[in-house]
């Protein structure tokens, strides 16, 4: 093809990026895609040959090859690599280009390269996307924000590569500035809470009900012919099938039982507490990875404290009967408190977020979409205004038919000694919200008696400092 003829660039020829842009190459887009790494060139030469596509591992002949005003995607670590990649990028851009940040930046980091690249009038999206390898070759959920009028430039092009669900492209304009990576890293924390949330299910089964790998893929693959269908619970019953080439196992049993992270859900964490807004099941999901890289003391202490027997007596179908109904009161829980924060942090940084437009994208093509985000959708659309998933009358109804399981499934597992900190602080955070009246009347006091740091009253307005009697200590 003839210079300036390819309609957008990708810097970053990763198994992301490269799936990417063959996904653009398929809808009909010429692409051009840049990679220092000669052999993530020629891989994407090899892969694409024949279509509108071209790589090259030389900057100034990348770009000389876009359409003006160029649009130049990044799928490139988050962090450093971002702000390299913009330095390298930004001699050869001229103004009205725009630059697209896909990868999983920090939304704080993105707001502060929008406005730099602003004042030298180039335009910057932070775009989410999820979906792994596969969602990105054959359809992700993107979650594009920035300046509207940047979006609308690129507005065709995602829309043909993202998810379609219904027919409807599992993609739109979120919001200014950093609102599309914002929203990004809240899904990523509530994905942080389903798994951990999965994941006690399944140590339940496994030690509390001794059951197999066959018998945990019939569970799994049974629930997720319910209201529980999800992405995540499709891949888990999927995981207990794959044999091990080296062992001849069942793979699930010789990994090691520590969990990575990459960030994203400790950033919601953070987030959570500067805005005030409880999350805590994606806390403890993010501490529950913590707790697991420390392996050697957990040895030492499984050989110091002993606690009960992990086995469960009573009735194993009804257990898991109950179970199954926890997790999906979990679920509940987790989805009501990463969208409530992103009332928070819409309302805190004027993303002006549509959360109706949030539960539509995350239908398909995502990591955590799930059925249950029909029914979230349609209690935004009904409710746009809505200030917690759970005063909708569906999902309230949902929630409180599943309690009691809830209940029953924290108590058995505390009896076995098994830890579910997830579920436990899913139930902890639906009791806290639906109680008149908590205890804090007495943090209150407290701070006042050590520190005259003043409380409220409940009959009076203002607030109060008492000279409280202090006794004497012996």
């Amino acid at each position: 093809m003839t210079k300036q003829s390819f309609d957008i660039g990708m810097i970053g020829l990763g198994v992301m990026g490269r799936n990417l842009v063959l996904n653009m190459v398929d809808h009909g887009y010429a692409v051009v895609g840049f990679d220092k790494d000669s052999s993530k060139v020629e891989a994407l030469r090899t892969e694409a040959r024949g279509q509108a596509v071209q790589g090259v591992d030389n900057l100034v002949e990348f770009v000389s090859l876009l359409k003006l005003p160029r649009a130049v995607m990044m799928l490139v670590p988050a962090g450093s690599p971002v702000d390299s990649v913009i330095r390298d990028v930004l001699p050869h851009l001229e103004r009205g280009d725009l630059i697209i940040d896909g990868g999983n930046s920090f939304f704080k980091d993105t707001d502060l390269r929008a406005k730099t690249l602003a004042d030298k009038g180039i335009d910057y999206l932070g775009v989410g996307i999820s979906g792994g390898e596969s969602g990105a070759r054959h359809g992700p959920s993107m979650m594009p924000g920035g300046p509207q009028s940047a979006y609308e430039r690129v507005r065709p092009i995602f829309e043909a590569v993202a998810a379609q669900i219904k027919g409807v492209p599992c993609v739109t304009y979120l919001g200014p500035g950093s609102a599309g990576h914002y929203v990004k890293m809240v899904h990523n924390g509530i994905e942080y809470g389903l798994m951990q949330l999965i994941a006690e299910t399944y140590d339940l089964m496994r030690r509390g009900l001794s059951l197999s790998d066959d018998e945990l893929n019939q569970v799994y693959s049974q629930w997720n012919e319910t209201e529980l269908q999800g992405y995540l619970l499709e891949i888990t019953g999927d995981i207990f099938c794959q044999q091990d080439e080296q062992t001849k196992r069942r793979l699930i049993d010789v990994i090691l039982d520590e969990a990575e992270q990459k960030g994203t859900g400790m950033w919601t964490s953070q987030s959570g507490m500067e805005l005030h807004q409880p999350i805590p099941t994606i806390d403890t999901a993010v501490a529950m990875r913590d707790l697991s890289v420390f392996k050697d003391e957990r040895e030492i202490a499984n050989q110091v404290f002993k606690g009960p027997p992990h086995h469960y007596g009573g009735d194993s179908r009804l257990f898991i009967q109950e179970l199954r109904n926890a997790f999906y009161a979990g679920m509940i829980l987790t989805f009501a408190q990463g969208l409530a924060l992103l009332r928070r942090a819409s309302a805190a940084y004027n993303y002006d977020l549509r959360l109706a437009d949030v539960a539509r994208i995350w239908r398909g093509g995502c990591i955590i979409r799930a059925a249950l985000l029909e029914d979230i959708l349609a209690a935004y659309r009904d409710q746009p205004g809505l200030p917690n998933l759970l005063h909708n009358s569906k999902i309230a109804k949902a929630m409180m038919h599943r309690q009691e399981d809830l209940r029953n499934v924290v108590h058995y597992a505390t009896g076995l000694g098994l830890p579910v900190p997830a579920l436990m602080a899913s139930l902890a955070y639906f009791d806290a919200y639906r109680s008149a009246w908590l205890p804090a009347n007495l943090i209150q006091a407290q701070r006042d008696y050590f520190g005259a740091h003043t409380y409220e009253r409940i009959d009076e307005k203002g607030t109060f400092h008492t000279e409280w009697n202090h006794q004497e200590k012996e």
